[in-house]
């Protein structure tokens, strides 16, 4: 009958593209690090720190993981860990361009910043480029409406947003070398639920700069892939909250870390390192080589709460 021949039908065409169209989990979702080029700012502690770590550290394989999959389970080529709190290591010594983990001592707001990370990138790494340049440098600032200073705002935004900014067009030619097609370089942005819902907290700088650099990457990801037709994607991880030195600053209004997590975070717990990093991951793999100009929370839930 018609209802037995459409289900054959279907059957028929499920199988067809089960088989034909679909590639390989192992070959399609998975973060290669072999010959890759990272570049974190603000790597040294916290959010940075863990990103570094999943960056540069490989995954414990499973014994029964088959070749094509233990690939995934390989750490980068090298990895730049930019942050003002760290002392240069001389990339004149061969030994050192050989090492996985590059420290390069640099304030990102400014442009004298920028530029330092690209002669070093450029001195070591010239030949290939930049694969993927996560941005995690961050600063705050909390003070009341009355209080809150012009300098406030002026430090917030030059770190958060113009350093961005800066360091981005100062490694788009490094950024465009290592990209292609199929495997575009990534531009990772950190930036926060507080950039898309406003904290309750007189974070005024801070929630507008955050609010700036997911905007930011929205216009980056067109600039990159509809004007200049480059194989660049842009992307950010929004996270909630996650104990730090930035968000430990948050204890002086009164909430304790249990306190946040018991009213404001359905999964019952607060973020680490680990799951930020993870969500860079996935923009990192080729699971995400056809997304860009999106911005992914990563809250527990926060933004859900009905």
């Amino acid at each position: 009958n018609d209802d037995a021949s459409k289900v054959r039908t279907l059957r028929r065409h499920a199988r067809t593209y089960t088989t034909e169209k679909m590639p390989s989990s192992s070959s399609t979702f998975s973060f290669d690090g072999t010959n890759k080029v990272v570049v974190v700012t603000g790597g040294n502690r916290g959010i940075g720190a863990g990103i570094v770590h999943a960056f540069t550290t490989p995954s414990t394989s499973n014994a029964h993981d088959d070749d094509a999959n233990r690939h995934n389970n390989r750490p980068v080529k090298r990895c730049y860990v930019v942050a003002r709190s760290v002392e240069d290591d001389d990339v004149e010594d061969e030994r050192v361009r050989a090492s996985r983990v590059i420290h390069v001592k640099c304030d990102l707001s400014t442009a004298e910043g920028a530029e330092k990370v690209k002669r070093v990138v450029e001195r070591v790494d010239g030949d290939h480029g930049v694969d993927v340049l996560v941005h995690n440098s961050g600063t705050s600032w909390g003070s009341d409406l009355e209080t809150h200073s012009d300098d406030g705002f002026r430090k917030t935004y030059e770190l958060n947003v113009v350093g961005t900014f800066r360091l981005t067009r100062a490694l788009l030619g490094a950024l465009t070398r290592a990209s292609t097609p199929e495997d575009p370089s990534r531009v990772i942005i950190i930036g926060s639920i507080a950039g898309i819902s406003p904290q309750t907290y007189p974070t005024f700088s801070y929630d507008a700069s955050k609010a700036a650099l997911h905007h930011l990457a929205k216009k980056l990801a067109d600039e990159f892939a509809m004007k200049r037709k480059l194989n660049i994607t842009v992307n950010v991880v929004a996270p909630g909250y996650v104990p730090t030195k930035m968000s430990n600053q948050l204890s002086k209004y009164g909430d304790s870390s249990d306190d946040i997590v018991r009213n404001g975070v359905p999964m019952r717990r607060a973020g680490t390192p680990a799951d930020v990093a993870g969500a860079v991951a996935f923009f990192a793999s080729t699971a995400s080589s056809w997304v860009t100009g999106v911005v992914l929370p990563v809250d527990g839930g926060f933004l859900a709460k009905l």
